[in-house]
């Protein structure tokens, strides 16, 4: 038996990049997958390709997560379709990089409201059929720059430093119902999204990690699959980094 057999999951933002190795990752394990996706369709449905390659169980559903009723809407629909819903990854995610004195208000609220607000919205609607069934696994993705901060990315950073009091408080609130929230802090891990990264920045970061190099999509796929799993069912409220060390040494 896989570890995620009979489990249900969301994974925001997962037509590609992080959220697309985590839900292949879970759905490898058992899980029947929910890929959801704002604006790249095609993108979604590639990764519901490689999911049924694999011998998985998904369905695509598109919604803006940053939007109250849309997250609504996912989970709900998760719930007609499935039944139950036992896994949330709180994923989706953008950057709009700059430095404070140029950033303007509408990269502000975008970032705010695509990284941080999104894990409120899907977070409430979701808590709601894991309180009736008395469990559930939350893992919302941060960042090392929301633990050590970033200079260029001040709406990020605070978005992501958002998420870890956000999983803190959270975990108080409904541990006693048999549902853990955690979160896991990815260091330089190529994707799309890191790829505006200067690569004279991406050197400075590497050479400061004990393990000199960067991470991969399925490194931070593998420790969410973990603390998906009952393997993890006396962990609660924490941050994981998965960054070779960078915030050690920041």
């Amino acid at each position: 038996m896989r570890t995620l057999d009979g489990k249900v999951a969301v994974v925001t933002g997962s037509s590609r990049g992080l959220g697309r190795a985590i839900a292949v990752k879970l759905a490898s394990l058992g899980a029947k997958v929910v890929v959801n996706y704002h604006s790249n369709h095609s993108a979604a449905e590639e990764t519901l390709r490689l999911i049924h390659a694999a011998g998985g169980e998904a369905i695509v559903i598109q919604a803006d997560v940053s939007v109250f009723a849309e997250a609504q809407r996912l989970i709900q629909t998760t719930l007609e379709r499935f039944g139950r819903l036992d896994i949330l990854v709180n994923n989706a995610g953008t950057t709009r990089d700059g430095l404070l004195a140029m950033m303007t208000e509408k990269d502000w609220d975008l970032v705010l409201d695509t990284n941080l607000k999104s894990v409120f919205s899907c977070s409430r609607a979701a808590q709601r059929p894991m309180l009736k069934q008395r469990y559930g696994r939350i893992v919302n993705i941060t960042s090392v720059a929301g633990l050590a901060g970033n200079a260029g990315q001040t709406n990020y950073a605070a978005a992501k430093a958002g998420i870890i009091g956000f999983t803190k408080a959270l975990a108080k609130e409904i541990g006693p119902r048999n549902i853990t929230v955690n979160a896991v802090a990815p260091g330089y891990i190529p994707t799309d999204l890191s790829s505006t990264i200067p690569p004279e920045l991406v050197a400075k970061g590497l050479s400061m990690a004990p393990l000199g190099r960067p991470g991969t999509p399925e490194d931070v796929a593998n420790t969410v699959a973990f603390l998906a799993s009952d393997e993890a069912n006396y962990i609660t409220g924490q941050t994981l980094a998965v960054d070779g060390g960078l915030v050690m040494s920041a």
